[in-house]
Formats: structure tokens, C-alpha cells, sequence
């Protein structure tokens, strides 16, 4: 066989192959994801906070925290308005001080909650404290969905651009390539569930973490949702006992 048809027959196998075993969408590049289930999680989370008592917010002034996040989350849709595939120094900045903002207000609130209850000033009605609790809850949810979705092998433009092969949090799909579409690939969607589960069950479920800060992360997480969840229910049982 000479050099050419030597060439053929190996461009044929390697096709056949590629055929066979296609490349995962989470390995190469593709489009980035849509900003609005990231947007719509943010304004969920500010909404939230807004509806907390006075007495379980940040001593800022009422309006100063929720238009800040605000602003932040405007200037990050006019930078990426419909796909996130722009990514900058100063964007990735703005992302992270968003997050940054949206997790120190909650575990501010939290706090504030725990002190309350374990000082016996969290009031006689278990409506309101259980609707305090659930709020400060799904707030943390939605923030360590965000600090998953924006550090999981260099955030959503890297994991578009495919720049990183290594993951940092191992969903079953990359697991178990041949049960996924060729076409599946993490999207903010993945991290709210993983982050959901991981609030709920205290521990990892059906997403392993990898990387040492995933796994510190998740611990923390668990720890937060574990304190707010347990003291809350146990002074609402005991509130509606007498």
C-alpha cells in the first residue's frame, strides 16, 4: 500500500471513529448559554431579600443593597444581553461581585435569624419565621448555584469555549457519555439542581465534587442550610406546641 492510499485508509478509520464515538458538546466548543435563567435566579434573589424584615437585613439603607445588585446585574446583561459568550476581566468582576453581594447579604440574614432564635426574639408566630427561614433558604440555593455556575472549570465562556477538559464538578452525563446527547453540556439550570440537592441532602447526590474548592464549597453550603433549616423548624414545632 503505498503512502497515499496509507493516508486514505487512515483518514477512513478516524472517521468511522469520530462517527462511532463523537465528542461530548461539554469538551468542545460551542454557543454559550442564555443569560435569562441566570437573570431570572438573581432577580428571584433580590426580590427575596427585599421581602425580608427589617430586622433580618443588612443595617445599610433599605434600597442600597438591592439597587446595587441591580446595577450590577444590568451592567452584565448589556455586556452578554442574550448569550454569554463575552467575558472580560472587568465582566468576570462584575459577576463575581455580584455573587459576592447576593451571599454576604443572605448570610448576614441568616445570622441575624439564628441570633434571633437562639435569644428568644423571633417572635410568638410560626408563619412569619418559617416564611423568613424558607426565604433566606432558597436565597442561599440560588447564590451557591451562582458560585458553582461561575467557577466549574473557569466559568460559562471557558466551558463554551471548551478551553478546560478537566472537571471541577463531575455530572453523571460526562460520567456516562453514551446515556447524554452528543449535544449536552452544563448549563445554570445543572448547577441550580446541584446546588438545590446539596442544600436538601447535606451531601453530594448525583454531581461529585472534584476539585478541592468544589468540595469545600458544597461543605459550606451544607453546613448554612443545615443551621438555618434545623433551628427554624425546631422553634416553628415548638411555637406551635403551645
Amino acid at each position: 500500500m503505498d503512502p497515499w492510499q496509507l493516508w486514505i485508509r487512515n483518514a477512513e478509520l478516524l472517521a468511522a471513529k469520530s462517527r462511532e464515538f463523537p465528542v461530548p458538546a461539554w469538551m468542545r466548543p460551542t454557543r454559550g448559554e442564555h443569560r435569562w435563567p441566570v437573570s431570572v435566579s438573581i432577580i428571584a434573589a433580590i426580590v427575596l431579600q427585599v421581602l425580608l424584615p427589617p430586622r433580618l437585613t443588612t443595617p445599610l439603607p433599605t434600597a442600597m443593597l438591592p439597587s446595587l445588585e441591580g446595577a450590577l446585574l444590568v451592567g452584565l446583561a448589556i455586556a452578554n444581553p442574550v448569550r454569554i459568550e463575552k467575558r472580560g476581566p472587568t465582566v468576570r468582576m462584575l459577576s463575581i461581585a455580584l455573587i459576592f453581594l447576593i451571599t454576604v447579604a443572605n448570610l448576614t440574614s441568616g445570622v441575624l435569624l439564628i441570633r434571633a432564635i437562639l435569644e428568644g426574639k423571633a417572635g410568638s408566630s410560626a408563619g412569619p419565621l418559617l416564611a423568613s427561614g424558607a426565604s433566606i433558604w432558597a436565597t442561599n440555593v440560588i447564590a451557591f448555584a451562582l458560585w458553582y455556575w461561575e467557577f466549574d472549570r473557569g466559568g460559562p465562556v471557558d466551558r463554551a469555549q471548551g478551553t478546560s477538559r478537566l472537571p471541577d464538578l463531575m455530572f453523571p452525563q460526562m460520567a456516562s457519555p453514551q446515556l447524554a446527547p452528543p449535544e449536552w453540556e452544563p448549563r445554570f439550570v445543572d448547577y441550580l439542581y446541584l446546588s438545590f440537592t446539596n442544600a436538601t441532602a447535606f451531601s453530594p447526590t448525583d454531581v461529585m465534587p472534584l476539585a478541592r474548592w468544589a468540595k469545600l464549597t458544597m461543605l459550606v453550603q451544607s453546613a448554612l442550610s443545615l443551621a438555618v433549616g434545623a433551628l427554624v423548624i425546631a422553634r416553628a414545632v415548638n411555637i406551635l406546641r403551645t
